[in-house]
């Protein structure tokens, strides 16, 4: 990302000055930060601006700095069978290497290596990957959630006799069997 910005209350709440870690040393960081945009998948999301509660520790390693830890906040959610919104609230763990720049000639890294750029780490990349890992892409506001009615869009859950009496057409000939069978 290149981030060239100065002083804490400049930088993006989820970037991290790596000069407070000293080699072999572990930093600890307990910090309340504002979710960034779009963080989530399509029925379920950290709403923008909300709470996360990040606990994480940053080790300095031998070729990098190995950040470990949680991100929690209040999920935000539809049900993906009724369409009822949803809430709860979702603890993510990471685990994540930073590597240090190649210091040899010749030395190469992969581009799926996250590389430490100057003493700054941008979390925010490894947070979005965790979260979208972990939140469910059809969330539901009961395991038993009947749902919707596909022909009408009534709440099954409101009227579980609801009925149409109609015959998916799907099953139609079936049922031309079943009639010709009984006459």
């Amino acid at each position: 990302m290149g981030v060239a910005l100065t002083g804490p209350e400049s930088r993006p709440p989820l970037v991290f000055d790596t000069r407070e870690i000293k080699r072999g040393s572990l930093l600890e960081v307990d910090r309340l930060v504002p979710a960034p945009a779009d963080l989530g998948v399509a029925l379920a999301t950290f709403p923008e601006g909300s709470d996360l509660t990040l606990n994480l520790t940053f080790e300095f390693v031998v070729d990098g700095i190995l950040v470990r830890g949680t991100v929690e906040g209040t999920v935000h959610a539809e049900c993906a069978r009724c369409l009822d919104p949803v809430t709860w609230r979702e603890q993510v763990e990471l685990t994540e290497l930073f590597l240090f720049p190649p210091q040899r000639e010749g030395e190469e890294l992969s581009e799926d290596d996250l590389v430490l750029e100057g003493d700054l780490l941008d979390l925010e990349p490894t947070v979005r990957d965790a979260v979208v890992l972990q939140l469910p892409l059809a969330p539901v506001c009961r395991e038993d959630c009947p749902g919707l009615c596909s022909a009408c869009g009534a709440r099954l859950a409101e009227d579980p006799e609801h009925s149409h009496d109609e015959v998916d057409p799907r099953w139609a000939a079936l049922t031309a069997l079943i009639e010709d069978e009984q006459d």
